[in-house]
């Protein structure tokens, strides 16, 4: 591989992926536009390996020797990308065969976007996401109806410019597991590119076959990477707002007198969320710090169009 290589690297990331990971594989197999399929294997231990030695399609593997979540994943990937475009893709998703070409396409088009986001769908044919969304307190939240241009786009199945991702910092590792692609788009989107969708690129999505939504793991890191994304990213005002707001909704539960619901309610996890933010802010700062002088829009300026919308 060499840096005048063109096309596309579509990343596979996958975890104890055995029951999912082969229709992913023969999906890419079907596309109609050529690419390079990377697969990066958290150390599963369900025999995805075997099935990924096996595979008619033959996609390179680099199987890591512990699980780094898909954060940790992608920014393994990113170091062995040399396709100006670099595909993400959760292996418990089947693309239609235009898929890839529907995306590259959209960011032929568009050059000033870095990132264009597919339509994913559930099992059910139901629409689970066509971007994401910035919510007034600072989550990212799905959008499931077509726009041309969204904030962010969806970590399950997206195209993005490799050289854009690398200027402003490339994916957050450390976040492990969810808002490594609000993060990475935020950041895109300080340093003047913009993020589309592309609704024609169509991805059938089991949605959780490797985590489980709703469970304690889950909360812990969405709660804990969107505090970690506000302070690289938001505005100061913003970050230190949500993250007091964070404090004292932990410390007024015990008072309640009604029995805590979603796990993201139990002060236990919340307190933990908390202690891992307090451990992970000097190098949130110092990377704050990193995007700041990449900024070519004001933080506030991004915030104000965008959060709420």
């Amino acid at each position: 591989m060499t840096s005048a290589e063109t096309g596309s690297t579509v990343v596979v990331v996958t975890w104890r992926g055995a029951a999912h990971v082969e229709t992913c594989l023969d999906a890419l197999a079907a596309q109609t536009r050529p690419h390079r399929t990377l697969v990066i294997d958290n150390a599963s231990d369900d025999g995805t390996a075997a099935l990924l030695r096996r595979h008619p399609s033959k996609p390179q593997v680099i199987r890591l020797r512990r699980n780094t979540g898909y954060a940790g994943a992608m920014a393994v990937a990113l170091d062995r990308t040399t396709t100006p475009h670099m595909a993400w893709l959760n292996d418990d998703a089947a693309p239609e065969p235009t898929w890839l070409a529907e995306l590259e396409d959209t960011l032929a088009e568009q050059p000033l976007a870095a990132a264009a986001t597919s339509r994913l769908e559930l099992a059910d044919g139901t629409t689970q996401s066509t971007g994401v969304r910035l919510t007034a307190d600072g989550h990212g939240a799905d959008l499931t109806e077509p726009a041309d241009e969204v904030f962010g786009f969806c970590g399950g199945a997206a195209l993005l410019r490799t050289d854009a991702v690398r200027a402003v910092g490339g994916v957050p590792a450390s976040f492990f597991c969810y808002y490594e692609d609000t993060d990475t788009a935020w950041r895109l989107r300080l340093a003047g590119w913009h993020v589309v969708s592309a609704p024609k690129a169509r991805v059938r999505h089991l949605h959780g076959a490797s985590t489980k939504p709703g469970s304690p793991l889950f909360h812990r890191w969405n709660e804990r990477n969107r505090l970690l994304m506000l302070l690289r990213c938001a505005p100061a005002m913003i970050a230190v707002r949500e993250i007091v707001r964070f404090a004292l909704i932990t410390a007024l539960l015990p008072l309640r007198r009604a029995k805590p619901g979603a796990a993201n309610f139990h002060v236990g996890l919340r307190a933990r969320v908390l202690a891992e933010v307090a451990l992970k802010l000097p190098a949130t700062l110092r990377a704050r710090r990193r995007t700041g002088e990449i900024t070519t829009l004001g933080r506030g300026a991004i915030w104000d169009a965008w959060a709420g919308l």
